[in-house]
């Protein structure tokens, strides 16, 4: 599972997830790519699930990037506890998404399959994502502005 190596802080707060996804939010590196359509809290054992779907519908072929990591600690209190006597243990790990964030890019491997192993990916993923290609974000951006 993917988690930091050391945090300064061990517990965070919930945070909200308003707004749209200001950084992250380009193709970078591959050729086509996973984009989130709405905010969530991804969690590490999805990003891995996620990402082995893909690596096996390619069989290893091409190379696949992934764009978030899990930094924000959620806590939990085992159940029947009373209230107070503090915040709970850090029982996972969460990427915080906002729409429009790419999650996972491919390259190196046919239109079709990479449209492929990328909607093999979303079926792992909590939230609504829709699979681009470079010249597809490159073209909606230019328009916007």
């Amino acid at each position: 599972m993917l988690m930091p190596k050391r945090v300064k802080r061990r517990k965070q707060f919930r945070g909200t997830m308003r707004g749209k996804a200001l950084r992250g939010n380009k193709i970078s590196n591959g050729e086509y790519g996973l984009v989130a359509t709405e905010p969530a809290w991804i969690r590490s054992n999805q990003i891995e699930a996620a990402r082995i779907a893909i690596t096996r519908y390619v069989r290893r072929g091409g190379q696949v990037w992934i764009k978030i990591f899990p930094d924000k600690p959620i806590t939990t209190k085992p159940a029947e506890t009373r209230m107070g006597s503090g915040k709970g243990t850090v029982e996972y790990w969460v990427a915080v998404v906002k729409p429009g964030r790419v999650l996972f890019e491919i390259a190196g491997v046919p239109e079709d399959t990479a449209k492929e192993a990328l909607r093999l990916a979303m079926y792992k993923l909590p939230v609504k994502c829709k699979i681009v290609s470079k010249e597809d974000l490159e073209g909606g951006e230019a328009n916007e502005d």
